[in-house]
């Protein structure tokens, strides 16, 4: 029997160590047909958060669906090594021991991050286990094991081979304070304040200048040639003339080229080939100089004169005064701008000239779309609308920077002996060869997560690949879907996964993005201590259509705790009532017995329906409305009016499937009610299908339609025990016993004669439903009573029409809840319709 009170600390305890143990997350049953998740891997960097609990739920209620229904599952952990985040945790905790991670030798500060690695990986797997995730452990990768380096190797060595990995020197995004390198997918743009600080250029023997404006003023030290444009017929006189650099009273030209926009400012730049990408392609046409003047650190270089050594920003500042001194400062034009930020470090990114790696990208990206033209081939997008978005970014993609300055990760198998340079999977025989000290961009190795997992290249690729479906977040299309569906094409001629199924990012209540800054962050663990792991992955996983945002909200967790409470008692009842019952048997079926019957069939079908369709929100839905509505407020208490051994069965069998359906997103209260039924675990119980053959036509619906009119009608007019109900009505009349003992009341009639009485008519099934009953009732309760219902639809009614004239939610929101939304604004429309006439 279950405990009287549902305790979901004592329901969650050691379950998951006895499934584990089991081996019921386990794949291989080559008799069944493969399914694959391959689960998107955390940062080894410290505690999971709340959008990776949303995320992995999603995963595990796909995984446990399809092994109910028969699947060979495999749902492959693991985790991601994190370059630069992990490399910063390291460093810091190193700092703290008083030590300096860049005096280190490069293999002692590694034994350091890999105790780092082994110790969070242990807390992910407590965390894992926590959310309830059946994962195959067994199976579990890390992307710095052995095997995913044997691959990293031989897609470089491959791309190089191809000529599709290149070594030059580019203007990349710089981070100063990580000092790596980082692609454009790690950048982050913000508005901050700025100006354009108006500068004389004195041309070169005269006393009249050239206007420039610039916002990175320190940058100017690199500045090589000044540019008009050819037809700013301002400027021609002066093409081919020098002005002489503010500061360092140094001669550069005055060029032309397109890249000067005469409509733009004075019509004149300033060309800084070695810290600006478009300057650079300027100084590629114009075969100028290129001068670095800031170092990796973010400090001004020998190049910046007396700057030498200071910080970048102070530079500027410094800058401004001894302009202004000098008379060369026309005037500072305060701005908001948009400018680049590490996603990492969160510091300001410098554009900076580096010899890096690339990918060459455009070869790659045709492909992906030439492939998503072919509708059996192509990655399917839930919803489909963010195919757009990856196709957008394969068709403006640049090539990839996918060199980085750190020692946390994949080294890059490239040496080098003088000019020479030779890439492979091992260094040269020969001596003098000099391994390249840089790592390949976290992300490199991500993009084959699909595939080498599998043990790619070394395996043949055969039963679990493709995988089946990706569930990731819409903001990492860019930085993992794109990528690994470009290298799962090139290397293995097919998609990487046959469905991609995206979900928004979660926000608080209020609708803000969920940050450390702000502190209105959720610690997922702290909300399974408090109210469950199923309560949290419930309301996870059915609070917000596919693609969506989802809002935290603390009270939607404690509404599903209740809805668990609510099964639990339910549960409870059914156990109580069918201790005695030797086995089941189905004869003899009563009207309730068909219509609960009936319903459930109709639950299961649209239930799997829309598990396959990943529509969880409506799984949900039709899940809580089947068991709040149908099955605990009207069959068990119909049941209670006929307790057969039929209806015995019938409540064991419908709460057994409820169970079933309800597994796969709430694991832990499901097994320790269905426990008290089978002896076998609910996970490898099959799911339950539609049958057919117990669809019947009952009248139960409109019983349960009168009786809940009857109610209300009850509850509106404050009318007490003393009634009649008159009625002729045939489903009335069949039904009278099952109405009495619902209702509490014998006095229903076929005929009444209640002309000293008060008499209300209902409307049910083209007949008239007459209640009669003493109408001296307190009116002034009932005239604020009726005020307070007419207030509280007319402010529902406003927020529903204000919703559905919001052309972006229409849109975009799923179409069964926009007809929802239509249909409960039509329903409060009438009743504000009555509550209007009974204030008459």
């Amino acid at each position: 029997m279950l405990d009287k009170k549902y305790n979901h600390l004592e329901v969650e305890k050691d379950k998951y160590t006895k499934w584990k143990e089991s081996g019921y997350f386990e794949s291989g049953d080559l008799s069944k047909k493969p399914f694959c998740i391959v689960i998107p891997p955390p940062n080894v960097t410290g505690k999971l958060h709340l959008g990776h609990a949303w995320d992995t739920t999603l995963q595990d209620i796909i995984i446990r669906y399809k092994r109910m229904d028969g699947y060979d599952t495999l749902w492959l952990p693991g985790m991601d090594h994190a370059g630069i985040a992990t490399q910063a945790k390291v460093d810091a905790k190193l700092k703290s021991m008083g030590l300096k991670p860049r005096e280190m030798d490069r293999d002692e500060w590694l034994d350091h991050a890999w105790k780092w690695k082994e110790k969070y990986a242990d807390n992910i797997h407590e965390q894992w286990a926590k959310l309830g995730l059946s994962l195959d452990y067994n199976k579990e990768r890390f992307t710095l094991d052995d095997g995913l380096s044997d691959a990293v190797k031989h897609v470089f060595v491959s791309l190089y081979n191809k000529g599709l990995i290149y070594r030059g020197e580019r203007i990349i995004n710089w981070d100063p304070e990580a000092m790596t390198a980082l692609s454009n997918e790690e950048v982050i743009y913000k508005d901050v304040e700025g100006a354009f600080y108006h500068i004389k250029y004195m041309i070169d023997g005269s006393d009249e200048y050239l206007e420039v404006a610039t916002t990175r003023l320190e940058t100017l030290f690199g500045d090589t040639a000044v540019a008009v444009n050819p037809n700013d017929e301002r400027y021609n006189n002066l093409i081919g003339q020098k002005v002489i650099l503010p500061i360092i009273n140094k001669k550069i030209s005055i060029i032309s080229d397109i890249h000067a926009d005469p409509e733009f400012g004075t019509g004149v730049v300033k060309i800084t080939p070695a810290h600006d990408p478009n300057d650079f392609e300027v100084g590629n046409r114009h075969n100028l100089e290129r001068i670095v003047v800031i170092n990796p650190n973010g400090t001004m270089n020998e190049n910046a004169s007396i700057y030498d050594g200071m910080d970048r920003f102070e530079c500027r500042k410094k800058l401004v005064q001894d302009l202004e001194k000098q008379g060369l400062l026309v005037k500072i034009q305060k701005i908001t701008h948009n400018v680049g930020h590490s996603e990492r470090t969160d510091v300001m990114v410098e554009p900076y000239l580096s010899k890096q790696w690339f990918v060459k990208m455009r070869p790659l990206a045709d492909r992906v779309l030439e492939n998503q033209k072919n509708k059996d081939t192509k990655v399917n997008f839930v919803p489909s609308r963010f195919e757009k978005v990856m196709n957008h970014w394969m068709e403006i993609t640049y090539d990839w920077c996918i060199s980085r300055q750190l020692w946390w990760g994949h080294r890059i198998p490239a040496w080098y002996k003088e000019d020479d340079i030779y890439v492979g999977y091992e260094a040269p025989k020969e001596e003098g060869w000099i391994q390249d000290k840089d790592v390949l961009d976290t992300w490199f190795s991500s993009a084959l997560w699909p595939f080498s997992t599998l043990g790619w290249p070394k395996e043949e690729l055969n039963r679990y690949y493709p995988n089946d479906v990706l569930v990731t977040g819409y903001d990492i299309i860019p930085f993992w879907v794109n990528r690994m569906t470009f290298q799962g094409l090139e290397f293995t001629d097919q998609r990487p996964f046959k469905d991609c199924l995206i979900h928004g990012l979660i926000r608080d209540k209020h609708g803000k993005k969920m940050s450390k800054s702000l502190g209105n962050g959720v610690d997922p663990m702290e909300v399974i201590d408090e109210y469950g792991c199923d309560s949290l992955r419930f309301f996870l996983t059915t609070s917000s259509a596919p693609g969506m945002d989802l809002r935290y909200d603390e009270e939607k967790v404690k509404s599903t705790w209740n809805f668990i409470n609510k099964l639990w008692n339910a549960s409870r009842y059914v156990l109580m009532n069918v201790e005695d019952l030797e086995q089941l048997t189905f004869t003899n079926l009563s009207n309730i017995d068909k219509w609960i019957l009936t319903k459930l069939n109709q639950t299961i079908k649209k239930v799997r329906k829309h598990m396959e369709k990943y529509e969880f929100n409506v799984v949900g839905s039709e899940l809580y409305s089947f068991i709040w509505n149908d099955f605990c407020d009207w069959y068990i208490e119909l049941s209670k009016a006929n307790m057969t051994d039929t209806t015995k069965s019938v409540l064991t069998k419908v709460l057994i499937n409820i169970l079933k359906m309800l597994h796969p997103l709430m694991p832990y209260v499901t097994e320790e009610i269905y426990q008290k039924f089978e002896d076998k675990s609910i996970m490898i119980s099959d799911y339950p299908v539609h049958n057919k053959d117990e669809i019947f036509k009952t009248d139960i619906d409109q019983v349960i339609e009168i009786i809940t009119k009857i109610r209300k009608v009850k509850q509106e007019n404050n009318i007490g025990s003393d009634y009649y109900i008159v009625s002729k009505n045939e489903i009335i009349l069949n039904n009278i016993n099952l109405i009495k003992k619902m209702l509490k009341q014998e006095n229903i009639v076929s005929e009444f004669e209640g002309n000293d009485l008060t008499n209300i008519q209902i409307s049910f099934e083209d007949d008239i439903v007459n209640i009669y009953y003493d109408g001296n009732v307190n009116l002034e309760k009932e005239l604020e009573r009726l005020k307070q219902e007419q207030e509280k639809l007319i402010n529902s009614i406003a927020r529903r029409e204000k919703l559905l004239s919001n052309e972006n939610y229409v849109s975009k929101a799923p179409l069964d809840i926009v007809e929802t939304e239509k249909k409960s604004l039509e329903k409060e429309k009438q009743e504000l319709k009555v509550i209007l006439e009974k204030l008459k």
